[in-house]
């Protein structure tokens, strides 16, 4: 049985796609977002536990975020772990909440957010050309074992070259696009 399948492919590099919309959401452009937070870990009860598994994570304001730890014991980790992140935020201790005010973006500020995305978009793209040397290799595989032809293998190579190019074209668009509202907002 051939090992070549392109729907295979196509959800990898979607996948990689996706990742890249998740790390850049994860980007704060001046504004208060929830998906900022996304990649904290917290190290609470001797392991490490993403944010949203030991509080909650509000936008009750549009330059402010809330978090609402469930468990008191669990603010000063929740609060270090913020402030270790290196995402710009100064955690505010309020009780049990952690009040985070989203400051301006300095013009410093922003050619690092904007250099952060162009490694967030080069990662996916490494990742979607991981995915076309799979694909090349199965091609590979399969005409070795004589499965596929010759001049198969060549088409399949091309349909899978151009979807590569493709899905590296929508990398790039996301990134540009994200990077011009870092830069502009």
């Amino acid at each position: 049985m051939a090992k070549y399948d392109k729907a295979e492919l196509q959800k990898r590099m979607n996948g990689s796609l996706e990742a890249l919309k998740h790390d850049l959401s994860g980007l704060r452009t001046g504004r208060a977002n929830t998906a900022l937070l996304d990649t904290i870990t917290v190290e609470v009860y001797g392991a490490k536990m993403p944010l949203n598994q030991v509080a909650t994570v509000s936008v009750p304001e549009p330059r402010m975020l809330s978090i609402q730890v469930w468990d008191k014991s669990n603010i000063q980790p929740v609060e270090k772990s913020v402030r270790s992140a290196g995402l710009g935020l100064n955690p505010i201790v309020d009780g049990p909440n952690i009040r985070l005010p989203i400051p301006d973006l300095t013009e410093e500020r922003r050619k690092d957010l904007a250099k952060l995305t162009g490694q967030f978009a080069e990662k996916a793209r490494i990742a979607i050309r991981n995915v076309r040397r799979d694909g090349m290799d199965d091609l590979k595989a399969d005409q070795n074992k004589k499965e596929i032809s010759e001049d198969e293998k060549k088409r399949l190579e091309t349909e899978v070259q151009k979807l590569t190019d493709d899905m590296i074209a929508e990398a790039d668009k996301l990134s540009e696009a994200k990077e011009t509202e870092i830069l502009t907002q």
